[in-house]
């Protein structure tokens, strides 16, 4: 199954996308980490992408359109994948509609991912990073063990630039004014599920598994 997680950055796609991968298999594709990947590795994209990241802008088309055709030319997206991060912008869309009519193929559904902007300012805020294993932890919902202290490696944790207080709230702007249009973009192509993304993670799941089960799915 081809799908794509849509939402405001915290709404929980990135972590509903990896429970999906984990049961059905389908490889998660996330631009997000694509671009930190290329950002760490200071390429020429990547420094382009950090400029747009720390500025709470998103990253030029050209810098992930690359990236996702790439990803989705490699045998593991065959029989199907979850997009997490891309398309967020009716653009990036049409590209990808392009990419997948070149395969003869097409999106299966759009999952449109709904949390208040309380609750997504709480969950970015308190997010932690590891910058050697990209393990990610939560100052509340999912602590490390030791305080400030990656579980897997030990490395001392970071909070990432894009998910610090006054770059959250220009990411959201970003987001309104950009990435929301493609909700009636693929309203209007009949292929988008509104799904509730408040809760505890185990909830979000269980809407998520119900919502795939009616696509046939178990």
């Amino acid at each position: 199954m081809r799908i794509v997680f849509l939402g405001a950055p915290g709404v929980g796609k990135g972590t509903q996308a990896d429970r999906v991968t984990a049961q059905y298999g389908w490889p998660k594709i996330s631009t997000g980490d694509l671009l930190r990947e290329a950002v760490r590795n200071q390429t020429v994209l990547g420094i382009e992408a950090k400029k747009s990241m720390d500025a709470g802008k998103l990253v030029p088309d050209s810098v992930v359109i690359g990236m996702v055709r790439e990803k989705l030319s490699e045998r593991s997206c065959e029989k199907g994948f979850i997009l997490d991060g891309f398309p967020r912008t009716v653009p990036q869309a049409e590209e990808l509609q392009a990419m997948l009519s070149q395969k003869g193929l097409s999106l299966d559904r759009v999952v449109n991912f709904r949390v208040s902007r309380e609750d997504i300012v709480k969950r970015l805020s308190g997010r932690r990073s590891c910058p050697k294993c990209q393990s990610v932890f939560h100052v509340d919902f999912a602590p490390p063990k030791v305080v400030g202290q990656c579980d897997r490696c030990r490395e001392p944790l970071v909070q990432r630039s894009d998910d610090k207080p006054e770059t959250i709230e220009a990411r959201l702007k970003v987001y309104d004014e950009q990435t929301a249009p493609l909700i009636a973009y693929y309203e209007q192509k009949g292929v988008l599920s509104h799904l509730d993304g408040a809760g505890e993670m185990e909830q979000v799941y269980g809407r998520l598994s119900s919502l795939l089960a009616g696509l046939g799915h178990k």
